[in-house]
């Protein structure tokens, strides 16, 4: 009996998506559990495992918007019943699979009713396949340039004419959409400040060259720096604790856990997996938790539910370099801790000049419900909690 391959639902406010990728191809035989496609919401991009084995039937091509519940591929069941031989190039496929045009349907449709030629256009697809949004370009580009002037081009089309300068066009990714519109939405729903302070950064290393081996040796873990730093917000929001609230209308909601959201820069864009009741957490269950959240999100495993919540963020530009910044908030959150590069600067100690590893550390923070006061205070805390991470408990 044939099976079919439904989008799954990955979330109670996600109700559709775009099939950025087959990860399989029709005709291909698959086992139950393989990934077989992969989804990208508006929140996450995941790999969608097949619900049974047998030989792959693509229904709905790559790039193509899908609703929950929609049928995307169908499962025959059986074995490949006719290979190409191994001299070949091509995948083994059964013998009655339908070849797929180099065009979607949807492409086509639209080809067909603008008077397109699809084997003029460069697809964007798997595979070079052209999609909807490669011919509704060439559509575009051809209402806005007049024909005498210039030679439309589809959304990855490079213009080589001689003597004019070329560009590329490229669609952005539901993800992608999705930041930045809520980076321009934190900017005009709060009234963000940023505060910076430095922190000395010799006793943390200092503490990790002494314990790294032991401590892996241990709890199976390396000893980052995050850790610390998630220990340390810990510490400063029992004492200001506005900073891990938000804004509910005319209400302030201040949760009595903390959730810490842990940017992690991947090939799709920037996600913020949550490290669920920080608080409550051990250094090495901290250290666990970043570790294996950073590996699903940069594997593409991360689920709508890692992502959600969240009452308070961490980002470290330093892994790229960045001397200083200023994060935005991800809301409704109202403070994000952002860190910075680890550089040797010359700092007075004791009133001598001594080189130090110094970090720049930056809060950003929600004017509306949190006080310079509060906002200086907290940052301060962290800054004496990472500078004397003894205080922090390794529980070694």
């Amino acid at each position: 009996m044939t099976i079919e391959i439904k989008v799954p639902s990955v979330g109670e406010s996600v109700t559709e998506g775009v099939l950025s990728r087959w990860i399989c191809k029709s005709g291909q035989e698959i086992k139950a559990g393989d990934p077989v496609f992969e989804l990208e919401t508006d929140k996450a991009s995941q790999e969608i495992p097949s619900p049974a084995e047998g030989i792959l039937e693509i229904v709905v091509p790559e790039g193509e918007k899908v609703l929950v519940g929609a049928v995307v591929g169908r499962i025959a069941p059986g074995k490949i019943s006719s290979v190409v031989p191994a001299a070949s190039d091509s995948a083994p496929v059964v013998s009655a699979q339908p070849v797929l045009s180099s065009a979607s349907p949807a492409a086509r449709q639209i080809a067909a009713e603008q008077g397109i030629d699809t084997s003029k256009i460069a697809g964007s697809g798997r595979d070079g396949r052209v999609i909807k949004e490669d011919v509704q370009a060439v559509v575009s580009s051809q209402k806005a340039v007049p024909a005498s002037t210039a030679s439309p081009a589809p959304a990855n089309v490079v213009v080589r004419s001689p003597g004019v300068r070329s560009e590329n066009r490229t669609r952005m990714s539901t993800l992608r959409q999705r930041i930045a519109e809520r980076l321009v939405s934190a900017q005009h729903n709060a009234a963000i400040l940023t505060t910076f302070n430095e922190a000395d950064m010799s006793a943390i290393m200092a503490l990790r060259a002494k314990y790294k081996d032991s401590f892996q040796k241990k709890y199976g873990v390396g000893l980052g720096f995050m850790g610390f730093f998630v220990k340390a917000v810990v510490e400063a929001a029992r004492a200001f604790p506005t900073v891990n609230a938000r804004i509910d209308g005319t209400d302030v909601i201040t949760p009595d856990y903390l959730d810490v959201g842990v940017a992690v820069s991947t090939g799709k864009g920037l996600m913020v997996p949550v490290l669920r009741d920080a608080d409550k957490l051990s250094f090495a269950q901290i250290e666990k938790g970043i570790v294996d959240l950073a590996v699903k999100a940069r594997d593409g495993k991360i689920s709508v539910a890692d992502l959600q919540g969240g009452t308070f963020t961490i980002t470290n530009g330093g892994v790229f370099g960045s001397l200083l910044s200023t994060p935005i908030i991800n809301p409704p959150q109202s403070g994000i801790l952002g860190m910075h590069t680890i550089q040797k600067r010359p700092v007075a100690v004791d009133d001598q000049v001594v080189i130090r590893p110094m970090m720049y550390l930056a809060l950003s923070y929600d004017h509306r419900i949190i006080d310079g006061r509060e906002a200086v205070g907290f940052l301060v805390r962290v800054k004496e909690c990472v500078e004397n991470p003894e205080r922090l408990m390794l529980e070694i």
